[in-house]
């Protein structure tokens, strides 16, 4: 009875082990890709981005001009004013000036002006009238 049972026991540990190796050594659809990848390494590991500061001091005084005839913002077009003073016009609040550090495909992220000091900001970029570099 006893010698049944550990016969039983020693089946199910190499079945364990065995399966274990298997998932070990299998690979996913995605392996494919390093071959595509220079030094042959699938993907590079998440680093995390860069940290960035506020500006050391505030904005521009003046309130510049509203330009006319925008009717979307683009990311590319934004993107142009990345770590530049900009100042934004939304649909739903009063405009105020931002320092962009980020812009992705729907959003732009950074610090915004509160009139005293900087915060950290982001925004949807369908919720921008439009805006203006300095």
């Amino acid at each position: 009875m006893f010698q049944q049972f550990d016969r039983d026991r020693d089946r199910d540990r190499d079945r364990d082990r065995r399966d274990r190796d298997r998932d070990r050594n299998r690979r996913s659809p995605l392996d494919i890709l390093r071959f595509f990848t220079p030094g042959g390494v699938p993907f590079p590991p998440f680093q995390q981005g860069p940290q960035f500061n506020p500006p050391p001091g505030p904005p521009p005084s003046f309130i510049p001009r509203q330009p006319a005839g925008v009717f979307a913002v683009d990311p590319g077009n934004i993107r142009n004013c990345l770590f530049r003073f900009t100042f934004i016009w939304p649909y739903r609040d009063r405009p105020f000036w931002i320092f962009p550090t980020f812009v992705g495909p729907r959003s732009v992220g950074g610090f915004r002006w509160t009139g005293f000091n900087w915060v950290f900001f982001g925004m949807d970029l369908r919720d921008i009238q439009s805006f203006t570099c300095v």
